[in-house]
């Protein structure tokens, strides 16, 4: 995370990457310390005043190097702009705190998803009565901890590769066929994100799940159209302009929560939405300093509305069930074949296409040009 001053504390020069697990060379540390010492008149910290003593005699006979790289990267920073001149210090000076920490400073590599955890926990911990008796109540703990078992979960996989299967294109082919090998659109066409009629494969995976039935434009619209009919659709009007909000321009944020507030939420509104008491005080709490996720509860509680409610009944109507009825199905296009582009192997011409044989004549014999091989 960036600081809260917007300084721009991260890593991007690939040499002080963690990744790339560069050595930190003694002599790399000791011109980054003279570096310092020439850049800010001697204003080491305690530790580091330590460790440049203690370089300066390791390797004293050298150290005519080190200030001359120290003075050279010096004055190939001034010639880089602010801003990456202070990119780059930050940089430097983060590796070598990673690289070099100060005495009794904790390694912040090793900080991860394993450090803390009841595992490390209990290595650390004294072997004694007190411990094996909590190691037993872990793993009788763990023992009875509630599994699904395997044989669920296949038979889940498998319901689940039994209703995709038909719908992947991958394991089922495309109809009427692949445009990337009949050299046909057809399959673009009829699966456009808007079309007048409907495939139906397209028609039948809005019966897999309530998200399947959104992401898909026709569908939403065939859903609109019975919620109309249910004086219901200021519903899904709702979770559009959420959308619209979550996912529209920054500075357009405060004017459509403004909008949306007024049409569905405020009392008296003209499309107002039934939402719960304690939604509306986290709604109307979240309005004082409007952001775009500020309706994500009300979005979610109308979406689990129409989920449990109306979508149940959508594919029980029977608007969904003359969708089905009505939808049609491609029928497979054959592949545009062309002479000149594939020939199998086994392929050998008749006899009747062979080159009648020329008998070879005194003009056209193997001292001629125009003798026949």
């Amino acid at each position: 995370m960036l600081r809260p001053d917007e300084t721009p504390y991260r890593f991007q020069t690939p040499y002080f990457w963690t990744s790339t697990l560069w050595p930190a060379a003694e002599l790399d540390y000791a011109i980054y310390l003279a570096k310092k010492n020439i850049r800010k008149r001697g204003t080491l910290v305690d530790y580091e005043k330590e460790c440049y003593d203690r370089l300066h005699k390791k390797i004293n006979h050298a150290w005519d190097l080190v200030l001359m790289q120290a003075r050279e990267q010096l004055r190939a920073a001034k010639q880089r702009r602010k801003g990456d001149r202070l990119v780059i210090a930050c940089q430097e000076q983060t590796y070598w705190l990673v690289n070099r920490p100060p005495p009794g400073a904790p390694n912040v590599l090793e900080q991860g998803p394993g450090r803390g955890s009841c595992a490390a926990s209990r290595v650390h911990m004294t072997k004694s009565a007190d411990f094996y008796k909590r190691e037993i109540e872990y793993c009788r703990r763990a023992l009875d901890r509630t599994r699904v078992k395997s044989s669920v979960c296949l038979e889940a996989y498998l319901s689940f590769c039994g209703q995709h299967g038909p719908h992947d294109p991958l394991v089922s082919g495309c109809l009427p066929s692949n445009p990337w090998i009949s050299d046909h659109d057809a399959y673009w066409v009829m699966n456009a994100p808007t079309v007048a009629a409907p495939t139906k494969l397209r028609v039948e995976r809005w019966g897999f799940s309530f998200r399947e039935l959104l992401e898909d434009p026709v569908g939403r619209a065939h859903f609109m159209d019975f919620l109309g009919k249910e004086f219901s659709g200021e519903n899904l009007s709702f979770w559009e302009a959420c959308e619209e909000l979550r996912y529209g321009a920054q500075a357009q944020v405060p004017t459509l929560v403004g909008a949306v507030y007024q049409q569905f939420l405020a009392p008296g509104a003209a499309r107002w939405v039934n939402i719960d008491s304690r939604t509306m005080e986290q709604t109307l709490e979240g309005l004082r300093q409007p952001h775009r996720y500020v309706l994500d509860d009300a979005q979610l509680h109308i979406y689990m509305l129409m989920k449990k409610d109306s979508y149940p009944r959508f594919l029980k109507s029977d608007t969904y069930k003359g969708l089905l009825a009505e939808a049609g199905i491609p029928l497979e296009t054959k592949r545009r074949m062309f002479p000149f582009t594939w020939r199998p192997r086994h392929w050998s011409p008749s006899p009747a296409l062979l080159p009648t044989p020329v008998e070879p004549t005194a003009a056209c014999g193997p001292g001629g040009g125009d003798g026949v091989a």
